[in-house]
């Protein structure tokens, strides 16, 4: 055994040790950025833009013939492209590392209701995952537990940290909900047949989630001796100071979702995935509900359905008024990084590029409530941004030269850029 421990410690000191690329420093010097076609976030766009930012903020958003004193480092950026970071909603980045290493997975904890869970404080912020987010332009997040029914509690972090404190731009933003579903697939491995069947459980499950949201009004209106941590951790949706994301496809749960969560207190409710809530749009604008959208890259769910319903569907909602996000979870969190190709996808449905764009900016910032300081290119918001060589929605185009997370010029290496030079030197030298 003795043998063993010193042959694995040996093999430790000898492994090169990756971690993320250090933090940059705080912005100590005026930065402006000339001559970029600005895509705003907002749906303008300023063909040969003058950008300046100071202490983290933005100073000035216009024209490059404005006669104006540029001032500090001055970057040339003609023929290029300026963007707000992206945002990538509800995702579990950071939580997971390798799907097959249990001590690395802090995404799922024990429990169905379990709303006191913080995502936050599990999130590692050297994670190698994170990092291979920034060279295609996606800097923030909203960290968000999954599993269970009440999954627990999500914060919104920026991507370039030391740790979880120095990450987080909004603490606790919301709660997390996976409402039941109303049909089911069999479970042909267990003797019951293939496809879709009516789920018996359903009116119990639903009748679960109504008390735990009964008795957490009556915990907040009484004064308990003890404290419940679940039930506290329920009255920021309850008061309307956090959001909860309910997460459901079909038109029966989307509808009973809604009216269950707004009968019993719920002030905010943002929905992820909506499958079928074009079919009720009416119903969800009345509600002031907006949409995070889920699998743009996907066979549709039923034989009668468009064969390219997953990709029109943002398309559809935002043409129907609603405000609409996208979250686009897929099966490993690496994917993530693709965020602004699926935008670029859904731009190719016939949804205007720019309208494309506030997918993944303007509209997650102003659905994640963090619109007053990110999201869009705006005098005073925070200067978290990039510069592209070209469409930062196309994936042959967008080769980041700059990323700016609040003025802080940021590194675009990971240890995916890092094995492409490898590689690369190897096959140049041959």
């Amino acid at each position: 055994m003795k043998n063993i421990l010193t042959l694995l410690l040996a093999i430790a000191t000898y492994l090169p040790v990756s971690a993320q690329q250090t933090p940059a420093a705080k912005q100590t010097e005026a930065i402006t950025i000339e001559g970029a076609t600005a895509h705003l976030g907002n749906g303008e766009v300023i063909e040969s833009s003058l950008i300046m930012f100071e202490d983290g903020k933005l100073t000035f958003v216009g024209d490059s013939k404005m006669k104006i004193a540029r001032k500090g480092n001055i970057i040339d950026a003609s023929g290029k492209h300026v963007y707000p970071g992206f945002i990538a909603p509800a995702k579990t980045l950071g939580l997971i590392e390798i799907n097959s290493v249990r001590a690395t997975d802090d995404q799922d904890e024990i429990g169905e209701l379990i709303p006191h869970v913080r995502s936050l404080i599990a999130y590692n912020a050297e994670s190698q995952v994170v990092e291979s987010m920034r060279p295609n332009g996606v800097l923030l997040g909203q960290i968000a537990p999954s599993g269970g029914r009440i999954s627990g509690t999500s914060s919104i972090v920026q991507f370039d940290a030391w740790n979880w404190e120095d990450a987080a731009i909004k603490v606790d933003d919301g709660v997390h909900l996976n409402w039941p579903r109303s049909f089911r697939q069999g479970r042909w491995w267990m003797g019951e047949e293939r496809g879709y069947q009516p789920n018996k459980d359903y009116s119990k499950d639903v009748e679960t989630v109504v008390t735990f949201l009964k008795n957490s009004v009556a915990y907040g209106k009484g004064k308990p001796t003890e404290m419940n941590p679940a039930f506290a951790a329920m009255q920021g949706v309850l008061d309307g100071t956090q959001k909860m994301y309910v997460y459901a496809d079909g038109e029966k749960e989307i509808i009973d979702a809604v009216n269950t969560l707004k009968t019993n207190g719920v002030k905010e409710v943002v929905l992820v995935g909506g499958y079928e809530a074009y079919k009720i749009t009416d119903f969800l604008k009345k509600n002031n509900i907006p949409v995070l959208v889920q699998f743009t890259h996907n066979l549709p769910v039923f034989d009668d359905d468009d064969y390219d319903l997953p990709y029109k569907l943002p398309k559809l909602l935002v043409d129907s008024g609603l405000l609409v996000g996208l979250q686009n979870n897929e099966a490993s969190n690496f994917q993530t990084r693709n965020l602004p190709f699926y935008a670029g996808q859904v731009g190719q449905q016939g949804l205007d590029k720019e309208k494309a764009l506030q997918l993944i900016t303007g509209n997650s910032a102003k659905i994640l409530g963090i619109d007053d300081s990110y999201g869009t290119l705006e005098v005073g918001k925070s200067a978290t941004l990039f510069i592209s060589e070209g469409d930062a929605l196309d994936m042959s185009t967008n080769q980041l030269t700059h990323a700016f997370i609040d003025g802080r010029n940021i590194s675009l290496e990971t240890h995916q850029t890092e094995l492409w030079k490898r590689y690369m030197g190897k096959y140049e030298g041959e």
